[in-house]
């Protein structure tokens, strides 16, 4: 194990680490914003709008990660009014490409989970809103979505550590991120694995970092769920 090129290239990981921090949020949080409305919508099952977020989260689900972001990127551009247009501005970036692939994908995942909070939520709850007086938007904003939100934290923060693990993919369409650090490094060297191990390493630390975090949101606010000891 060639520790002292790892540690000579270490700014090489610095940057792929921060690429991979900087894909796996953005797309996290862009995926959210179209997860929320979705899955409300989803969970409401009205004919037409139900219909339309149940056939992008079925696309999304049902094809690889690696298949919708090789469809962005190489397929795209081979559109020639694509080429022509506006988006074109982003859409021959290979980091905006990886952008929109993560976060659509990540954006059906959560709708599912959002939408499986909301259908789970405890009737007990809604009829106690309602006796308050409360508007069906009051309902809705600060009692359902709320504890919905709070319910769906341990399923919701799979989906954050896949999509931290998916963000990999990007060093196909040549972005240096973590793993694309590694492989530079490899080639760089003729090394065997040193930069996959050191890949492998990173991605474990940010994994524990993230899943430590996510058990403390669930210990503050699933607190009230956890079994009393007698």
């Amino acid at each position: 194990m060639r520790v002292d090129l790892v540690l000579e290239n270490w700014r090489l990981f610095a940057a792929g680490t921060w690429m991979t921090l900087q894909l796996t949020f953005l797309a996290l949080l862009i995926g959210f914003v179209i997860a929320l409305p979705s899955g409300i919508a989803r969970s409401r099952k009205t004919p037409f709008w139900s219909q339309l977020v149940n056939a992008y989260v079925y696309l999304f689900r049902g094809t690889p990660l690696l298949v919708q972001t090789f469809l962005i990127y190489y397929g795209l551009s081979q559109f020639e009014w694509v080429r022509d247009s506006w988006a074109w501005t982003f859409l021959r970036s290979p980091w905006w490409c990886a952008l929109i692939a993560f976060a659509l994908n990540s954006g059906s995942y959560a709708t599912e989970i959002i939408r499986g909070a909301i259908e789970t939520t405890p009737r007990g709850e809604i009829e106690a809103a309602n006796a308050l007086g409360l508007s069906k938007r009051q309902v809705d904003f600060l009692v359902l979505i709320p504890s919905a939100m709070r319910r769906a934290l341990p399923q919701y923060g799979n989906e954050v550590v896949f999509m931290l693990h998916g963000s990999a993919i990007a060093s196909v369409i040549t972005l240096q991120d973590i793993l694309g650090a590694g492989r530079t490094l490899n080639a760089r060297y003729y090394l065997a694995y040193e930069g996959f191990l050191t890949a492998a390493a990173l991605y474990m630390v940010l994994t524990f970092v993230l899943v430590f975090l996510f058990r403390q949101l669930e210990g503050h606010y699933l607190k009230h769920l956890r079994p009393r000891s007698a």
